[in-house]
């Protein structure tokens, strides 16, 4: 009996110091990786130091298998307290009621207008009934690299159109000396890269009118034959098979002048190239003059309902987006800082990539026409079944307009699905 009682005592004893001890909630990082990960678990060294009573358990997870593993936690009801989220699957995700809104959160919270309205809009604009069901933490918009030593040395001004790029291009271009103006990603993940220079191009100030897709626009046709009409004249033959990795080796390897890209290959350029032989510029304009912009997936952070600890997840969401953290995580991977108290960070000052990228989303001049990355359908429509059409633009073999309706038809239809399910 006596022994039954010393160890109900300490059991009871562990129990009432688990109580008393610090809270811990789980944190997944959507990509996690030798990239990320040191990131996070500084910052998480600062939370747990500044709140005490909170620790963090940090899960990295891949990014291309997060969205599988957020189903399968939601699934099985053993979802984190926090986790790392784009918008390329939050719709998903709020679908399933598995998300706390965060407007509330926000409206009363220390990151009260100090988010980018832009990167917030977007956040709403992927939510099944326009709630923001995370809390943007990083944007990143898509640029054109451009060598600007050889620009210089041409005596050629920063484009500030595409009839002007594709100029810059054909001076450019010496094919006996291996030289290209431009590169063109006529392989994987070519045709999100195609719909932002279509929508810069054209001006088209929304991707659905009435719930039909504005892609098959002939003002985004006119743009795709423009760039068309530059493979093998102005870019390497090869091109109509490249993909992120080749394109990228083109453009650093000095083979070609220009390339169509985003923030996310700072790091490969700057390495291989410095900052006083390349630099980033906005897509250009078209005949509009409107800057109209289809921003890259948000990155954010969602509160999980399924979590125990909402209060502590929210305090730390709020840690990750303050000033100093966000300015931290955005320094390190050279992206957009959803935080604008950070627009005056020196680093940014001499980030001059990032420091233009702010100014386009922060422009109120500046249209944002979200692509539709919350449709089930998306990828596959703009992969599987689009990529091997626009190569056959590409090589002659389909006329722009052609191609663009077949797309637009496919979005409609998924559009018009989405809506009868929502």
């Amino acid at each position: 009996m006596r022994r039954l009682l010393v160890a109900l005592v300490l059991v009871l004893s562990g129990c009432s110091a688990g109580q008393d001890g610090p809270t811990t909630i789980t944190f997944w990082d959507n990509n996690g990786g030798p990239g990320r990960t040191p990131i996070y678990q500084e910052l998480i060294k600062r939370f747990e130091a500044a709140n005490p009573d909170i620790k963090i358990a940090y899960v990295g997870v891949p990014s291309s298998s997060v969205q599988q593993k957020y189903d399968t936690a939601i699934a099985g009801g053993s979802t984190p307290d926090v986790g790392g989220v784009t918008t390329s699957y939050l719709a998903h995700l709020a679908g399933q009621g598995a998300l706390e809104p965060a407007d509330e959160r926000l409206e009363s919270g220390s990151l009260k207008g100090r988010l980018i309205p832009g990167l917030l809009e977007t956040v709403r604009q992927t939510s099944p009934d326009g709630k923001l069901y995370a809390v943007p933490a990083s944007g990143n918009l898509d640029v054109i690299w451009y060598r600007s030593d050889r620009f210089a040395e041409a005596g050629i001004a920063e484009p500030a159109t595409w009839d002007d790029l594709a100029k810059a291009a054909a001076q450019l271009t010496k094919p006996a000396e291996n030289q290209y103006g431009f590169t063109i990603r006529g392989g994987a993940g070519s045709v999100f890269q195609l719909l932002s220079e279509a929508y810069s191009y054209s001006g088209v100030g929304k991707f659905y009118d009435g719930g039909k897709s504005t892609v098959a626009d002939p003002r985004n046709a006119e743009l795709v034959r423009k760039v068309a009409g530059l493979y093998k004249k102005a870019t390497p033959e090869a091109d109509v098979n490249n993909n992120y990795t080749q394109m990228v080796a083109q453009f650093t390897g000095g083979s070609v002048a220009m390339m169509h890209h985003n923030l996310g290959s700072t790091a490969d350029v700057m390495k291989s190239l410095g900052p006083e032989r390349v630099a980033a510029m906005p897509l250009p304009k078209g005949p509009s003059g409107k800057r109209t912009v289809v921003p890259n997936p948000t990155d954010g952070f969602a509160v999980f309902k399924g979590g125990k600890n909402s209060e502590a997840s929210w305090k730390f969401v709020e840690f990750l987006v303050s000033a100093e953290s966000n300015g931290y995580w955005n320094q390190k991977v050279g992206q957009i800082p959803a935080n604008t108290d950070v627009r005056g960070a020196e680093w940014i000052a001499k980030n001059p990539a990032v420091k233009m990228a702010l100014g386009v989303l922060e422009d109120p001049a500046t249209v944002i026409v979200p692509a539709p990355v919350y449709l089930p359908e998306y990828s596959s429509i703009t992969k599987t079944d689009t990529e091997p059409l626009y190569q056959k633009v590409l090589l002659g073999q389909m006329s722009a307009q052609e191609f663009l309706d077949g797309l637009a038809a496919k979005l409609t239809t998924a559009q018009q699905d989405w809506e009868k399910r929502k």
